[in-house]
């Protein structure tokens, strides 16, 4: 519900019906006029890109994080070595994830023409061709870079202050997680606002400006965004994308730490 709720929020010409002044007042107005399920219209394509993308994401991240700490800090945790496995590991997750984000953010537009999400590729792959599946994705990769580098720098950083001997204690990586989440999103809000109208590709805001054709590329978006927003439009549904990212993180570290903690514990079982 919060990715749809940001999603709307981040228009940056949203129709009439759809303007909301608050999250609570969003996804009232949408369940009483659209219906209770709206506010999940999407997360089948999310879930099936979900598996994949975050497998090869934490197995990147671990690895590479441990042989740059290595590298770095001689078998230490080096902050560097965290931020830039969480860089590379990203490139690998969007590959995946970004056509899935296009589909579910245009089937989460007000009065979206799209039935299904099979109709919705069918129809995106007709009228604008395979590329519009990744005409965000160097945005994407300029929005999650860093954002995933605050995320696993803050996420380190956090755990090092409330669990010393990085011991497995669920409270701790759910405390860390959300806390890393919310910095995260905060801090990268503007280039997600930007993402959002590149891969929606909102006709009345871009008509409202005589933008023919489909909008591209991380500048041109941010052109657009100020022309439309002024500096307050980068920020545009922040509230949204902090509450979102809280959970993900969250509950993203603390089943990642348990299946570690306990593929590690059984293997060190069947050795001994």
């Amino acid at each position: 519900p919060c990715a749809l709720l940001q999603t709307r929020m981040q228009s940056l010409q949203p129709d009439p019906k759809a303007q909301y002044r608050s999250v609570y007042e969003a996804l009232k107005k949408i369940v009483l006029t659209e219906g209770l399920w709206r506010p999940l219209r999407g997360i089948n394509v999310t879930m099936l890109g979900a598996g994949p993308a975050h497998a090869m994401y934490f197995a990147c991240y671990e690895n590479m994080k441990k042989s740059l700490s290595d590298t770095l800090q001689h078998g230490g945790n080096s902050h560097l070595a965290n931020g830039i496995a969480g860089s590379v590991a990203t490139l690998l997750h969007d590959a995946v994830m970004n056509p899935a984000e296009v589909v579910k953010q245009r089937m989460q537009m007000f009065n979206s023409p799209y039935k299904s999400v099979l109709s919705c590729v069918r129809t995106v792959q007709r009228t604008e061709g395979f590329g519009a599946f990744y005409r965000s994705y160097t945005t994407q990769l300029t929005m999650n870079v860093p954002f995933q580098a605050i995320h696993f720098i803050t996420y380190e950083l956090v755990q090092e202050h409330i669990n010393p001997p990085r011991e497995y204690n669920p409270r701790s990586h759910i405390v860390a997680g959300a806390v890393a989440g919310a910095v995260a999103a905060a801090a990268t809000t503007p280039l997600d606002v930007c993402k959002t109208l590149l891969n929606t590709q909102e006709n009345t805001a871009l008509s409202s400006l005589n933008i023919s054709g489909h909008l591209s590329g991380m500048l041109n978006a941010f052109r657009t965004v100020y022309r439309l927003g002024g500096l307050s439009g980068f920020f545009k549904g922040v509230q949204a994308r902090v509450i979102y990212q809280m959970p993900s993180t969250a509950i993203a570290w603390s089943v990642y730490e348990f299946f570690k903690y306990f593929l590690t514990k059984h293997r060190l079982e069947r050795r001994t």
